[in-house]
């Protein structure tokens, strides 16, 4: 469908060892680069004395929002194969970190690619995918004359209104899957004086 995508149900951790280094894995379900913010800040606090915090991220349910981050690894040894991992899932509103404890060999180019993504795999493969709906949220105003109008509209298409107000002008705040939304504007436009807007 159009209007879901995939995402983590809740945090999963995973462990990556090779040639005594290391690499433990986070994910996290996110819904804002504030949200990320926080939860880096957290793993950084918490594993201060790691060598590397790598890590990828993907907002919005076509991954408007994206970032990778090696963190003082060679260039794309790090959050480039994490990132992959998150693609390779079709995965978004997720942030994957991997932490990595160094061992005292170095692992190379190739080494790196490959311990970075195995930590991830093994992270995501303890994790719950679950599958959301991408709704568009809509505020309408109308007079109280067109109130049972309006309801029909709702009953019809089994909306359930999340904020309102009714008084001699009304107001009311609903939600709807993205795939519905065109045809709930054209019901709505026919209701005489009623104000519909897009809300965030």
């Amino acid at each position: 469908m159009d209007d879901t995508y995939l995402t983590l149900q809740s945090p999963s951790t995973g462990l990556y060892k090779e040639k005594g280094s290391k690499f433990l894995a986070f994910a996290f379900p996110v819904e804002s680069e504030d949200e990320i913010k926080q939860r880096l800040s957290e793993i950084k606090k918490k594993y201060f004395d790691a060598r590397h915090h790598c890590y990828a991220y993907a907002l919005g349910y076509k991954r408007e929002i994206f970032r990778m981050n090696d963190d003082g690894e060679p260039s794309s040894t790090g959050g480039k194969p994490i990132y992959g991992q998150i693609l390779s899932n079709n995965l978004t509103n997720v942030l994957i970190i991997v932490v990595r404890y160094f061992g005292g060999v170095k692992l190379g180019v190739s080494g790196l690619i490959q311990a970075y993504k195995l930590a991830t795999v093994d992270c995501l493969a303890a994790a719950s995918v679950i599958e959301k709906i991408i709704e568009d949220t809509f505020v309408i105003i109308f007079d109280y004359e067109a109130m049972n109008l309006v309801m029909k509209i709702l009953k019809d298409y089994n909306i359930t209104s999340k904020h309102h107000n009714f008084d001699t002008t009304c107001r009311l705040e609903f939600s709807i899957r993205k795939t519905l939304s065109a045809a709930i504007v054209d019901k709505f436009r026919t209701i005489p004086n009623l104000i519909l807007t897009t809300s965030k």
